[in-house]
């Protein structure tokens, strides 16, 4: 199984090699916390993390 990264640019948690969301390549595996948006456009929660599509993201990627 594929060892989940976190984009330290938009927060993006995938298995990927680059970011689906902003194509950073600058990824890590050390991050905490889940946010799952199914909605960015109607969730105040991705409004106040600046979240505009749905996935799954880190809430602290150090």
């Amino acid at each position: 199984m594929a060892r989940e990264m976190a984009c330290r640019k938009c927060k993006r948690v995938t298995t990927e090699k680059v970011c689906p969301t902003c194509k950073s390549s600058d990824l890590t595996p050390d991050w905490n916390g889940v946010v799952l948006v199914v909605n960015p456009t109607d969730s105040k929660i991705a409004d106040t993390l600046n979240i505009t599509q749905k996935g799954k993201y880190a809430i602290k990627v150090t």
